[in-house]
């Protein structure tokens, strides 16, 4: 039967607890993941003459920001509590010259920045809890500057990753999980918040583990996965995503995401 569908405030005030417990205990697990995201704007953020403003959005437990060259200035934004509450800085290790400026216990939207305040902003793996993504564009589009770039990143519909979250996690989990993925209807709503989509491509790649029983502690913790065992999640993983053996012995747990550059019109 099919449930209605929980906001993304609504999954991480529940959950968002065991999912930093677990970004805390396998803190370069998804390594690839954010690099990738950040890869789409290199030609940018990778410019030392420049000092950035990056908005990341939503910030979970500020995840993203040990990734950033020196010349960025990171600017979270986090609606849930839960996750900065019992958040450490111990898997966060930004450089020196960035700035770190984590904003919880306030509504998603409108978001906290002036006009076109910001100069790249980037969201991971977080809007597939969003029905109506264009109200959250549309605030992107005006706190973006001119010249700047928008970089989201996340799961696409029919993908392998899409079945696994709403198969296996949905039914084993404390939310459910029926994903709003990323699909035609993201390029439209895009184009109505006034974006130009410059760059579109699935990126397959690994979460990095030194073993598969690694691999099905950091889902099972992740994912809150308290109706399952982690032999269940190991199995699951190997059924619906795939594992294979990586450079230096690790094991591999295959994962994509489509990640998207925009530009404001």
């Amino acid at each position: 039967m099919k449930t209605t569908t929980k906001s993304y405030q609504e999954h991480f005030e529940q959950r968002g607890t065991a999912y930093e417990r677990a970004m805390q205990a396998y803190p370069h697990a998804r390594d690839e993941e954010f690099l990738q995201a950040l890869n789409a704007s290199a030609n940018i953020l990778t410019n030392p003459q420049q000092q950035l403003r990056v908005a990341d959005v939503p910030a979970g437990g500020g995840y993203l920001q040990r990734y950033l060259p020196p010349n960025c200035i990171w600017l979270g934004h986090e609606p849930c509590a839960s996750f900065m509450h019992h958040a450490s800085t111990s898997h966060v290790s930004p450089s020196p010259s960035t700035t770190n400026t984590q904003i919880t216990d306030r509504p998603l939207l409108p978001l906290p920045w002036q006009d076109q305040a910001i100069d790249v902003a980037i969201s991971v793996a977080g809007l597939h809890h969003l029905e109506d993504k264009t109200p959250l564009f549309k605030e992107l589009h005006r706190v973006l500057k001119s010249n700047g770039e928008l970089i989201i990143s996340d799961v696409a519909t029919g993908s392998n990753v899409a079945t696994f979250l709403d198969t296996y996690v949905g039914a084993n989990n404390s939310t459910g999980h029926e994903g709003i993925y990323l699909d035609e209807r993201t390029k439209q709503e895009l184009r109505q918040a006034n974006f130009t989509i410059t760059a579109h491509k699935h990126n397959h790649f690994f979460w990095k583990f030194n073993n598969k029983q690694e691999m099905a502690e950091f889902c099972h913790q992740l994912f809150d996965l308290e109706l399952s065992t982690t032999k269940d999640t190991q199995e699951a993983i190997e059924r619906h995503l795939g594992v294979a053996t990586i450079a230096h012995n690790q094991v591999g747990m295959r994962w994509s995401l489509t990640t998207i550059r925009a530009i404001p019109n």
